[in-house]
């Protein structure tokens, strides 16, 4: 038997293992679903159209008849959040769901296009072994990611917060950020706007308030608040903004602790101490560091997003079985066009833009230090140029992040600066340099340096 599952607005199917024969079978659900089956005797394909509303209720009453019936595999177009629904009560009842891009279950061009032809061609390429599933992490995973981007979202509304708020200041004639490097992580600044609109309007007295180490000083943040123009809208408004954002602070602190505690809980994420226990909190003498400990050690990579990377990647590497398919995932693989003898320019890949950010970051994070990354950041940046610089070390970073995941015993270990010199053969390099000046009409005499 083979059955399909979808609901409006998307196309699955569902393929049949069991007791079918080895041809199989093919069928569909899009709000109706189809269902075909061989026929014991014979082996001809019967047909069976059900119409399934997207509820709980109706969903599992399916599963169990797909169950019944035999089905074993259930395959799903992805769009947008409806397949939701679907995949996780038919794989809670024991169903082995696909969930297929789009762009690998689209119905061909010049047959007509409807849910239950859709379907049915999906069913398809899911017997014949074309398509192949994306990365739906298990329930676990899916909790950590959950706080992992709600978290990120919370920063993002911070930061738009503290954007309004400079907004406002500008238009009453406070300078405040030309005098403090960064208002949004400094406490000086949210002791003056309090004391803004509290009423005080003196320069002098505003500036006395600043720490003595703010950059300039506090004469520089006196000479910012000169010619101010509040008026009686701004003490309002000025409060409104520091109030919000320390609402979004309380709450981004909040989903911090949830992250740890959602880590905590998955063992696969644990380390082993000393005497060989597992444990989420192994001591800084374990025998084994816990997955977000030995991802820290990249450089640029901290604990906070080592979380965060986990909630995106997994930590069973089986799901890319190389870390190519890791990296593509991540949209940091260029996309191929080539049509007979011509190559087109390579498109960057559209993946997983969370998992993309983080790896950026950690490349920006790496950039300061006196490490491989570091120095594999600063070559290509003069070479490609920093953008494409930033993208091939975050590509780097996830094939390590890749590497030590798949193994847990794996630590970072790293290279150092000068890697790429000791790699260099030297005779090589000044033979190379020799033509070039050959080349130019020029006669050199090569004398070693002293030591």
């Amino acid at each position: 038997m083979n059955g399909p599952v979808a609901g409006r607005g998307f196309e699955p199917a569902a393929v049949c293992a069991g007791g079918c024969p080895e041809d199989g079978s093919g069928g569909v659900v899009d709000g109706d679903v189809l269902a075909e089956c061989l026929e014991a005797g014979g082996g001809r394909r019967a047909s069976r159209v059900e119409e399934v509303p997207a509820r709980a209720r109706e969903i599992l009453e399916l599963a169990g008849r797909l169950t019944a019936d035999g089905v074993e595999l259930v395959v799903m177009e992805s769009t947008s959040d409806y397949w939701r629904i679907w995949h996780y009560l038919l794989e809670s009842c024991g169903l082995r769901v696909w969930l297929v891009s789009a762009s690998q279950a689209r119905q061909l061009a010049g047959r007509p296009k409807t849910g239950r032809l859709d379907a049915q061609w999906i069913a398809r390429p899911a017997e014949m072994g074309l398509l192949r599933p994306s990365f739906v992490p298990p329930p676990q995973i899916r909790a950590l990611r959950d706080l992992a981007r709600t978290r990120l979202q919370l920063v993002r509304d911070r930061t738009r917060e503290w954007q309004r708020m400079e907004k406002l200041l500008e238009g009453a004639l406070v300078k405040l950020s030309s005098a403090l490097s960064s208002p949004a992580r400094t406490k000086t600044a949210r002791i003056i706007l309090e004391a803004i609109a509290g009423g005080e309007r003196d320069p002098k007295a505003l500036a006395a308030l600043a720490a003595g180490n703010v950059k300039g000083g506090r004469a520089a943040i006196e000479r910012s608040l000169e010619g101010m123009m509040i008026g009686a809208r701004h003490p309002a408004l000025i409060r409104v903004h520091p109030d919000h954002i320390t609402l979004l602070d309380r709450s981004a602190a909040a989903v911090e602790d949830g992250i740890e505690a959602a880590l905590a809980a998955i063992p696969a994420a644990w380390g082993v101490t000393a005497d060989g226990v597992p444990s989420p909190d192994p001591g800084p003498a374990a025998a084994a560091p816990a997955a977000a400990d030995r991802l820290a050690e990249i450089p640029g990579v901290t604990p906070q997003p080592a979380a965060m990377i986990i909630a995106e990647t997994g930590l069973d590497m089986t799901v890319f079985p190389t870390a190519g398919r890791l990296v593509s995932r991540a949209g940091l693989a260029p996309v191929s066009r080539q049509s007979g003898p011509r190559t087109g320019k390579p498109k960057k890949g559209q993946g997983d833009a969370y998992l993309r950010g983080y790896c950026t970051q950690a490349a920006n994070g790496a950039a300061g230090t006196q490490t491989f990354l570091g120095e594999r950041l600063r070559r290509l940046t003069r070479r490609i140029g920093a953008n494409k610089a930033r993208c091939a070390v975050a590509r780097s970073i996830l094939v390590i992040i890749w590497h030590l995941l798949a193994n847990p015993e794996a630590r970072y270990a790293d290279l150092g600066p000068d890697w790429h010199a000791r790699k260099t053969d030297k005779d090589k390099k000044i033979l190379a340099h020799l033509r070039q000046l050959r080349a130019l009409g020029v006669d050199v005499t090569i004398t070693p340096a002293a030591p």
